[in-house]
């Protein structure tokens, strides 16, 4: 079994790039902490991660460096040869899940779920995990980004 389960904090803002076939990749970074610290000091490991078609855009679109989220995927080894000759050995996390979790605003401990993204049978199906609900990421969906702005 090949599962990854993560929460974090984008380590930089997501980059987006299409494929010469069209199809949408995203690369970002995130930084999960750990439970124990170094000398009383918050540790925190970097992972690598490659989101695909609707995710990619729905990340690029509502991320940024500094935002939590929380995903899951599976691990894939690569290798590539570089421009100087070398032959060079990647890690990454390819996506096949995420939630949007909250901000770097949020002071919450990661309990604040405004929905998620799941992609079953590499078809793009959204879903608010907090109600059940479809979450329709049309033009007119737009981030909340405290309770101030509930309209109840």
């Amino acid at each position: 079994m090949n599962k990854v389960i993560l929460i974090g904090r984008l380590a930089k803002d997501p980059e987006l790039r299409s494929t010469t076939t069209g199809k949408q990749v995203c690369t970002f970074s995130i930084a999960v902490d750990r439970r124990f610290k170094s000398e009383g000091q918050p540790t925190a490991d970097f992972f690598n991660t490659v989101a695909w078609n609707k995710p990619a855009e729905l990340i690029n679109q509502y991320f940024k460096k500094g935002d939590r989220i929380a995903l899951n995927g599976r691990l894939q080894s690569r290798s590539y040869d570089a421009k100087d000759g070398s032959k060079r050995y990647v890690t990454e996390i390819i996506l096949e899940e995420f939630d949007f979790i909250g901000s770097r605003n949020d002071s919450s401990d990661g309990n604040y779920n405004n929905g998620g993204y799941q992609n079953n049978n590499k078809q793009s199906v959204a879903t608010q995990k907090a109600t059940n609900m479809p979450l329709d990421l049309d033009d007119n969906f737009h981030m909340m980004m405290d309770d101030d702005d509930v309209p109840f």
